[in-house]
Order: structure tokens, then C-alpha cells, then sequence
């Protein structure tokens, strides 16, 4: 048994909905739309007692649940070029087919990246939220060959260097 876990412990059901602050529902709705084949559910669309919107909720094909995009420009913007959200695909050539879908919608995105298992595809949202996709196929690459210093790569700020270390 896992060290603090014990056999009376709740356990969740899985993901309810992933939740995703944007700066403009109906721009990032046709975006992910467009992208990734979501549908909005508009019968579940989030209104305040005056009528005003702020949530609506996307069906995206393969995803496993229902994704919010959540009207908060503040943390959006405070976001901008964080990678929140990793979609597995099959292999590289899966990705390459993402490659070109998204190059066929003049989408931008990255190349494809040598990441620390697999093949890194990223592909920004309308506010810099990075999406990415990632292969499940390890791509069997000699540790030295990922790309580190990928600005698409993100390996977390660097160790501040501190006197005596």
C-alpha cells in the first residue's frame, strides 16, 4: 500500500471537466472548434442572473471529458505561454498527421520536438495557452538528443545559483 494512503480513503470517479481561462469565449470556442473538432453544448452554456455568459462547455472528440473555457482575461493573460493541457497521440506518425492538419487551418504550432520520452507537438490557443501533443510511442532517441533548450520545451526556471553551492 502507498505510504498516507489507507483502504478507507475516498476515491474520485475520474475528471469531471477541465477548466481553461480565456479572454474571449467565442473566439477560443470556434478555435478549439476548429482545432480539435469540439462542439459547443450550448444547452450547458454558464449565464449569470442578468443573462451575461461565462462559461461555455466543448464536447472534443477523444478528450474523455467536457472542456470549460472559463471568460478570466486576468488569468489568461497571467497564463500566456504556459503548456496546460498534453493530448496522447499514437506515434510520430499520428503527430505528423496533426502536423499537417494544422498547417492545412494555418494554425501556428511548433515543430515536432525530441522531448524526454516522446515526440512534443505545441500548438498555442488564442491566448497563448500552449496545447500539446504528445506521442505514446516513445521515440527511442539517445537521451542527448532532446531538445532541451526548445523554446517549445518547458523544463521549468532555471536553479537560481546561490553562494556555497
Amino acid at each position: 500500500m502507498a505510504t498516507g494512503s489507507t483502504s478507507t480513503n475516498p476515491v474520485p470517479r475520474g475528471i469531471h471537466h477541465l477548466k481553461l481561462p480565456v479572454t474571449d469565449l467565442e473566439r477560443s470556442a470556434r478555435w478549439y472548434g476548429k482545432v480539435l473538432g469540439a462542439h459547443r453544448l450550448t444547452e450547458l452554456d454558464h449565464r449569470r442572473p442578468d443573462g451575461a455568459l461565462f462559461a461555455v462547455i466543448l464536447d472534443v472528440p477523444g478528450l474523455g471529458t467536457r472542456l470549460e473555457l472559463r471568460l478570466d482575461p486576468d488569468t489568461a493573460t497571467a497564463l500566456d505561454g504556459y503548456d496546460f493541457l498534453t493530448l496522447a497521440v499514437n506515434d510520430r506518425t499520428a503527430l505528423d498527421r496533426w502536423t499537417a492538419h494544422l498547417d492545412a487551418l494555418d494554425v501556428p504550432h511548433s515543430p515536432p520536438v525530441v522531448a524526454l520520452v516522446g515526440w512534443l507537438l505545441v500548438v498555442p490557443d488564442p491566448d497563448g495557452l500552449r496545447l500539446r501533443l504528445y506521442t505514446a510511442a516513445p521515440h527511442g532517441l539517445d537521451p542527448a538528443q532532446i531538445e532541451y533548450d526548445s523554446p517549445w520545451l518547458s523544463t521549468g526556471p532555471a536553479p537560481e545559483s546561490k553562494p556555497g553551492r
